[in-house]
């Protein structure tokens, strides 16, 4: 027997095909089934009876977090500078892209007193749902959270569009499986410290008809008020 996380697929390695998904503690699968066993040779009058050999098989072990909370964006939006502002994780930042390189959980604790995980998911760019910048290996991630933060670089600092980055993210979720994309989303224009952001935001709000919360992760302006609202739509989402 061996003992893996929870989150854990447990695949069949030549076929790929899937045998479980560890979920609850004490879940099991049986991978392969034994032989008969011999007798031995002090139960047999014709001498010994030998069993059988047992099954084998190759396994290939997947593992998705556990979250509750994926925090997503495009490449150097600050997604990383907020779980830091929020939790006690800290991943490496940087001001340039693909500073994260894997996953980082962290534990953020709400206003309400409760507590939540999220996970910081490394930058998606176009065509990660076709495996592009390691993108499956970051979206499998985010399968089984209840709530998307989604992070806009509204300052465009990289000389991004904003409005463009915030499409081609939404496509790249549905694309990839389209209950990734229907999960709820908090929309997040970050960077408002940076010069040009008001001005992007006014121009994002014309286009993108939907509750915006602005903040700077950099100088925590707005992180209280985005916990609020993790807080809110997670406790109506247990609710439904």
């Amino acid at each position: 027997m061996i003992r893996v996380p929870l989150g854990t697929l447990v695949r069949d390695a030549d076929s790929h095909d899937l045998l479980r998904e560890i979920l609850h503690p004490g879940d099991q699968v049986v991978a392969a089934r034994g032989g008969r066993g011999g007798i031995g040779n002090a139960h047999s009058r014709e001498g010994p009876l030998e069993g059988s050999p047992g099954e084998s098989r190759r396994l290939t072990l997947e593992l998705k977090l556990l979250a509750d909370v994926g925090i997503v964006g495009m490449p150097n939006a600050g997604k990383s500078t907020l779980l830091t502002q929020i939790s006690r994780a800290r991943p490496k930042v940087a001001a340039f892209p693909f500073t994260t390189t894997s996953p980082i959980l962290g534990l953020v604790t709400l206003p309400d007193e409760g507590r939540l995980v999220a996970v910081d998911v490394p930058g998606l760019i176009e065509g990660a749902h076709r495996g592009r910048g390691l993108g499956l290996d970051f979206l499998r991630h985010i399968e089984r959270t209840r709530l998307l933060v989604h992070l806009v670089d509204m300052a465009g600092v990289d000389g991004r569009d904003p409005l463009e980055d915030y499409r081609t993210l939404n496509k790249e979720l549905a694309a990839y499986h389209p209950l990734v994309a229907a999960k709820p989303q908090i929309l997040v224009a970050n960077k408002m410290d940076c010069p040009g952001a008001k001005e992007n935001l006014a121009r994002f709000r014309k286009k993108v008809r939907r509750e915006i919360l602005p903040i700077s992760a950099k100088e925590g302006k707005g992180v209280s008020e985005l916990l609020k609202a993790m807080a809110k739509t997670l406790k109506k989402l247990k609710t439904e």
